[in-house]
């Protein structure tokens, strides 16, 4: 990553912003000399969204480096930890984060690996998802009177009061964190003050932009927690999820957050949010899109990654497709062919016709929306794919076995009893409403999970 060169406060604001061109510049050159053609991965290239970087991991008395934990070996950079670790000498705490998209035990597997490889790094999981019965009663009244309204969701978030407990460890009582503490015990008792928002993603028009986000000065007696990742893995959801109640507007589009700003959790705690951007690196440009760190809408050619995906996991069986083949063979009456290979041409022509989607004029399979659709599911984590942390598969049962797993386990069973409750409350609410709305398939309705369906084997 490039660094800010140093500076200090007898230098101008000209000479200062003249090293930092100086230096990015010669740092763009270099990376791309050492890497030429189409080694090198898709990264952040506006020094202004560094600048933004550096600000924040200055500021910060800990930094909060967030991964999607299906991916978390391509969300997490080695060089941005040792770059805070090292040279800036602050805290550092990763965050799995969506940890009920994959199998327990890959998200236990995950935590070791980390602990192992950086001991220095403070590891803590986080999603939002309702975590007893009683609350799962309570969503499901609430979700009974929504029905016929815009559907919002109320979930308590797991993981802030894990991270309260690592900050007050690191801050060794310089700062007091009491007021976060029974910030976090009124969320957890009071139902009806989890976080809400809407179930749609919403714009930047609808942030709250009012006196919580604060110019940013280091202060005694504050703790600043700097937020900092890769595009799409949910870092707005996350800052929600600590306030409790929608403050930044999420979206599935990578860089949606476009700069940093802060918000004071308690008056003695802030947070400061960063712009997404993406480091370099190695990572294959198919494996770039599916983990959500490259643009779906600027995707040139879907068709590769989409066989990519299926060559990872079953998408013909897991969205019961009917291969073309098939389709036109019932058609013209002729014999059901058997044992039929699935190309990813084939898989989005299925898809497309299983959808609705076909092209204006010629009322084809609108093939090139259903690559993008199936590849907006996977970014979404409505079809589950994960990557497995070093000899997993040799240690699957050691796994399984772990009381961590347990735990995890039982979180996301009460997240899936629900969200299968609410996806046949729609479902029957929408075929009610069927014959007076008819319209186009959209891969919001899509629910698919196939946690199992793994994207790399050990080697």
């Amino acid at each position: 990553m490039p660094k800010r060169p140093k500076w200090n406060y007898k230098m101008d604001k000209r000479q200062v912003e003249a090293n930092e061109e100086s230096m990015f510049r010669h740092y763009i050159r270099d990376i791309k000399h050492e890497h030429p053609g189409t080694e090198l991965s898709y990264f952040e290239m506006n020094l202004e969204t560094w600048r933004q970087l550096w600000r924040v991991l200055e500021v910060s008395n800990i930094v909060v480096i967030i991964t999607d934990v299906r991916y978390p070996i391509i969300h997490f950079s080695p060089t941005l930890y040792t770059h805070a670790r090292e040279d800036l000498k602050k805290d550092v705490i990763l965050v799995l984060n969506k940890i009920d998209l994959v199998p327990p035990e890959v998200v236990v597997a995950w935590k070791d690996y980390f602990h192992k490889k950086f001991p220095d790094l403070h590891i803590i999981c986080f999603t939002s998802f309702p975590k007893d019965p009683e609350e799962i009663r309570q969503m499901e009244i609430k979700v009974k009177k929504r029905l016929r309204r815009r559907k919002k969701r109320s979930f308590i978030p797991v993981g802030p009061r894990e991270l309260h407990h690592v900050c007050e460890k690191l801050m060794h009582g310089k700062v007091n964190l009491k007021d976060w503490l029974h910030h976090i015990e009124d969320q957890e008792k009071n139902t009806d003050e989890g976080v809400t928002y809407e179930e749609t993603l919403s714009s930047d028009e609808n942030e709250d932009d009012g006196s919580m986000f604060e110019e940013v000065e280091k202060k005694e007696g504050i703790l600043t927690i700097g937020l900092v990742g890769h595009p799409n893995v949910g870092k707005s959801s996350l800052l929600n999820g600590l306030i409790g109640r929608k403050v930044v507007s999420c979206s599935r589009t990578p860089g949606h957050t476009k700069h940093f700003q802060t918000i004071f959790l308690t008056p003695s705690v802030r947070l400061c949010d960063s712009p997404g951007l993406v480091f370099p690196s190695l990572v294959n440009r198919r494996l770039q899109i599916l983990s959500g760190t490259y643009p779906i809408a600027q995707v040139r050619e879907p068709y590769s990654v989409v066989g990519y995906l299926a060559a990872c996991t079953p998408l013909e069986k897991v969205l019961k497709l009917v291969h073309p083949k098939v389709a036109q063979a019932k058609e013209d009456g002729e014999d059901v062919p058997e044992d039929l290979e699935w190309s990813a041409w084939d898989i989005c022509d299925a898809w497309a016709e299983q959808r609705g989607f076909h092209t204006a004029k010629a009322g084809r399979p609108d093939t090139y929306r259903a690559a993008n659709s199936l590849l907006r599911l996977a970014t979404d984590g409505k079809i589950v794919m994960c990557l497995y942390p070093p000899q997993f598969t040799s240690k699957q049962e050691t796994w399984k076995a772990h009381s961590e797993t347990k735990d995890i386990a039982k979180l996301q069973q009460q997240f899936s009893d629900l969200k299968q409750w609410r996806l046949e409350e729609a479902t029957r609410e929408a075929e009610s409403n069927s014959s007076e709305h008819e319209q186009t398939g959209s891969e919001e309705d899509v629910h698919v999970c196939n946690a199992f369906s793994l994207l790399e084997q050990d080697d």
